[in-house]
């Protein structure tokens, strides 16, 4: 089998639902998660990091192929914390690099809190934690209004809202070909669960940060190059300043991990090198 190209998937049953995850390559253990992204926005970065790393990849659950057994319970930072938490002790390759991003780099600051012994490294690649914000109660309020606009029927004007509010701008033609055209059935239960059930928990949680401060973990905050004045930007910069670290730059944007992987590659390789 050549480990840089094959995954080998499997589900693991944790408390209210059946994870599918995927491991890649042999070595030190990474995990790369997202939130409400899946695995699938990081194969090309595992395919890299698998010549010479095991990777543990995952669908958080409640999105595509990590079913929950009850639709209407909310996706939690600190429930997904413990799904990576049980992901990691089922692989049993030792303490692990966690990167997380955009939702999924606030569940592995939740990781880095509540199980420090199963990893040695976090990177919160651009966590949006709203409530760092000074303008915190017009981003909540814009956050229920992005909510109440999708499960009104319109997820493309909640996306064209998403959008404004996080400060990211794109060509019309681009935005249509992106959010605006034919949806399978499976986007749409994803792009339902994640405004119903995980978009509000995980933008209203709060690090403990005394704790991330104090841990034994090395914790960092990852932010792209080309994410600036992005509300991401803010938060990502707003954490640095409160952990008393500067952001951990990365080449491209919100998504750079998947839109130009190898140079994403080739930094974090430089960054885990410098631990």
């Amino acid at each position: 089998m050549n480990d840089t190209s094959t995954a080998t998937a499997a589900t693991l049953r944790v408390p209210g639902a059946l994870l599918h995850h995927e491991v890649r390559g042999s070595g030190p253990l990474v995990l790369l998660v997202g939130a409400p992204m899946d695995a699938r926005s990081f194969e090309a970065l595992a395919d890299l990091l698998a010549v010479d790393h095991t990777v543990l990849t995952t669908d958080p659950r409640g999105i595509n192929r990590s079913p929950v057994d009850d639709p209407d319970q909310d996706s939690t930072p600190e429930t997904r914390a413990d799904d990576l938490a049980r992901l990691l002790v089922h692989v049993d390759a030792g303490p692990a690099v966690a990167l997380g991003s955009s939702g999924g780099a606030v569940s592995v600051l939740a990781l880095a809190q509540a199980r420090p012994d199963l990893v040695h490294t976090v990177i919160a690649h651009e966590p949006p934690l709203l409530e760092l914000l000074e303008d915190r109660d017009e981003l909540r309020a814009g956050t229920e209004d992005i909510i109440a606009t999708h499960q009104a029927g319109d997820p493309v004007g909640a996306m064209r809202k998403f959008l404004a509010q996080a400060n990211i701008f794109m060509p019309e033609e681009v935005f249509q070909v992106v959010f605006a055209g034919e949806r399978s059935a499976q986007d749409v239960a994803d792009a339902d669960y994640q405004n119903a059930h995980m978009m509000r928990p995980t933008v209203a949680w709060s690090p403990d940060l005394d704790v991330l401060r104090s841990t034994d973990v090395r914790v960092l905050v990852g932010l792209g190059e080309d994410s600036a004045d992005q509300i991401c930007d803010r938060t990502s910069r707003a954490l640095s300043a409160l952990l008393g670290v500067e952001p951990t730059m990365f080449p491209g944007d919100h998504v750079g991990f998947a839109g130009n992987p190898a140079a994403f590659e080739a930094r974090l390789r430089a960054v885990l090198k410098e631990a």
